[in-house]
């Protein structure tokens, strides 16, 4: 790989952000069909390639969204959706109790939004179930009989539709959020039993005027996380 072909690489991967808002601009097809048909070059153990990629747009996401915000704002309704495997710890520790702290406080304060604020903080948390209005919708899926070193290989093929998508001008943000309602959209995409929910995942293009999308998270840097033994 040339020096300049491995610039233009980084480049797209540090420009590659969770967006929380996203315009109307419909995205074609082709652009979808061609992002995850690369996408789907990411390694999987014994060449599995354990993922289904379901493509919400129009009315079917639209119906999706209804039902689950309706559900998130119903107190009765919401205390029989759990989530099906654990995507967080069920006890925070540090340094992550730190990260998940610091990203929520500053995506909070740049919407305006403060701690005693509840009707606002849940109105934000129910845009996740909206895709963030982006046009196309992603939900993933993995069949139940695979075991968890298949979530390693669909981290990979996720991470590749994301840069993919970045390449091509187009912005994502992954959404675990989805997980605790798995049963409505398992029924509204009539899903087998055999398929378990992993993540949905909105795309589009960031709509630049939303506050929300001047977010800049931090990385740690080397040194806190890279080891090198000789």
């Amino acid at each position: 790989m040339t020096h300049s072909v491995a610039t233009m690489v980084d480049q797209v991967i540090r420009d590659r952000r969770s967006v929380r808002a996203f315009l109307p601009t419909p995205v074609p097809r082709s652009d979808i069909e061609a992002i995850l048909e690369i996408a789907a070059r990411a390694p999987s153990g014994t060449n599995t390639q354990p993922w289904q990629v379901y493509v919400l747009s129009g009315a079917r996401k639209q119906a999706l969204s209804d039902e689950i915000v309706q559900t998130f704002f119903d107190p009765n309704a919401l205390a029989q959706h759990h989530e099906e495997y654990d995507y967080y710890p069920a006890t925070w520790v540090e340094p992550f109790l730190s990260r998940r702290r610091k990203i929520g406080l500053d995506l909070y304060g740049l919407l305006g939004l403060t701690r005693d604020n509840l009707v606002g903080m849940k109105a934000q948390q129910a845009r996740n179930y909206q895709f963030f209005d982006a046009p196309v919708g992603l939900i993933f899926t993995l069949d139940r009989v695979m075991g968890q070193g298949s979530l390693l290989d669909y981290g990979m093929f996720m991470q590749n539709i994301m840069i993919a998508a970045r390449a091509r001008g187009l912005d994502t943000c992954p959404q675990a959020a989805f997980n605790q309602f798995h049963k409505i959209i398992a029924r509204q995409l009539d899903l087998p039993a055999s398929q378990k929910i992993i993540c949905g995942m909105a795309l589009g293009y960031a709509d630049p005027s939303k506050i929300e999308n001047t977010l800049e998270t931090v990385r740690e840097p080397l040194a806190n996380f890279a080891h090198f033994l000789e």
